[in-house]
């Protein structure tokens, strides 16, 4: 069997590697359709692209720009360069952003080290959920250079650097930025929102009551501008999950607003080690503009349905029409801890019932019959683990699609395709 599917991946043509057709539309379906799905082996340069001004087509992404909505890229680096050269056990990212439009300010947002003792060239170092902090950026002509870089610290009293939030002391416990989805948004009345997670002080230790990898509680950074470009930062109440309905509490949080001003946050839960806890989604609601938030509760379809989604992130994307969609990950049974990470879906949320819109769901990508051959060809593993997640979302303003990146991973993430999908909306 062995020596069929190293010759089944030995003759899969290039040309099936990098496109592949999109499934067929459905013509009662009322919202979403795949209209292109390209497959490569490197990451493309739209992934964790964004716009950095209020209207026009200027993207930026790692180490390089595009000034024609995609179509070219050059060699680029906002200046100064504050992620190169780090000294040992430190790091800086781009992170997430966002453009104000009543401004024009790009606001970023990214997690970060200053920690010599950590090892920041793995991916995801031990030690790091005790020293992770957030720092922000603010550029002023459209990405071109930062006007400051700055860790944001709750405004005023005793707040400091080293303990830059209640409850939060680095060197003990971290206050992070959660995966791809977890972007900052502007609200109707100005407002800069942030959604974080952070890692549980108790007795002046890290606390890690499901005995998993972590475990950590939400709140939002609520942000308003300063003159001078910088912002002034507090912090909203927690946001908490038992571990005895998540081992893992509630981790990497996603949020949108709709017409009404309410703003819905869809989290992250586990069921590690506990696999008789349903693996689901959880929601919690602000009808105060970010202020207070409501309790979380399974995240459910708009017909009061319950599904199955394992530990992974997810993306909340509002679409310049109004319309809010959902990306992540839905299981066809209980999920065990992070698995299975496919298929990934992709569908609308009620905007009276901030639910999933159940008929609106489409399968982005799945686990398919060449996923033996092709985990072989990279791993040397036919039943090489297979992971879709990690996704990019960024809607695309010419056309108005949404372009979906993210790694084909197989093996635990130790070797990677990169599949790029076009989502149009009727």
């Amino acid at each position: 069997m062995k020596a069929f599917l190293v010759l089944l991946a030995s003759l899969l043509p290039l040309a099936a590697l990098h496109a592949a057709e999109p499934p067929p539309f459905d013509p009662n379906d009322p919202a979403l359709r795949v209209v292109s799905r390209e497959v490569t082996t490197s990451r493309p340069a739209i992934s964790h692209a964004r716009y950095t001004e209020p209207t026009g087509v200027r993207l930026v992404s790692p180490g390089r720009a595009s000034d024609d909505n995609g179509k070219t890229w050059t060699p680029f680096t906002i200046k100064p360069d504050f992620n190169t050269g780090q000294k040992k056990g430190f790091r800086r990212e781009m992170g997430q952003s966002v453009v104000d439009p009543r401004n024009g300010r790009a606001l970023f947002i990214s997690d970060a080290l200053d920690a010599p003792h950590v090892d920041t060239t793995i991916d995801e170092p031990e030690g790091a959920l005790s020293e992770y902090y957030l720092r922000y950026r603010v550029s002023a002509d459209r990405g071109r250079t930062w006007l400051l870089d700055e860790p944001i610290v709750h405004a005023g009293g005793r707040f400091t650097e080293k303990e830059p939030f209640e409850g939060i002391k680095r060197g003990v416990n971290a206050i992070m930025a959660g995966d791809c989805g977890t972007f900052p948004i502007i609200t109707r009345s100005g407002r800069i929102l942030f959604p974080v997670q952070a890692m549980i002080m108790k007795d002046g230790k890290l606390w890690n009551p499901g005995g998993t990898t972590s475990f950590s509680e939400v709140f939002l950074l609520l942000g308003k501008w300063r003159d001078d470009g910088r912002i002034e930062w507090r912090a909203s109440p927690r946001v908490q999950l038992g571990v005895e309905r998540s081992t893992r509490g509630v981790v990497e949080p996603s949020i949108a607003q709709f017409d009404d001003g309410r703003i819905l946050m869809v989290m992250r839960g586990s069921n590690a080690k506990k696999p008789e806890l349903p693996g689901y989604k959880w929601f919690s609601i602000s009808k105060n503009d970010g202020e207070t938030w409501s309790a979380p509760e399974p995240w459910r379809y708009d017909d009061g349905a319950s599904f199955f989604s394992p530990s992974s992130m997810n993306t909340l994307m509002r679409h310049s029409n109004g319309r809010v969609f959902w990306v992540g990950n839905i299981s066809p049974t209980n999920s065990s801890g992070n698995d299975p990470r496919f298929p990934l879906m992709m569908g609308e949320v009620n905007p009276k019932t901030l639910m999933l819109i159940r008929s609106s769901v489409i399968e982005l990508d799945s686990r398919h019959p060449e996923d033996e051959a092709r985990g072989l060809e990279l791993t040397g593993k036919a039943k090489a683990k297979l992971d879709l997640s990690h996704f990019w979302v960024i809607e695309d303003r010419e056309t108005k699609e949404f372009v979906i990146t993210y790694p084909r991973a197989y093996a635990g993430y130790v070797k990677s395709d990169w599949a790029t999908l076009r989502v149009a909306l009727k």
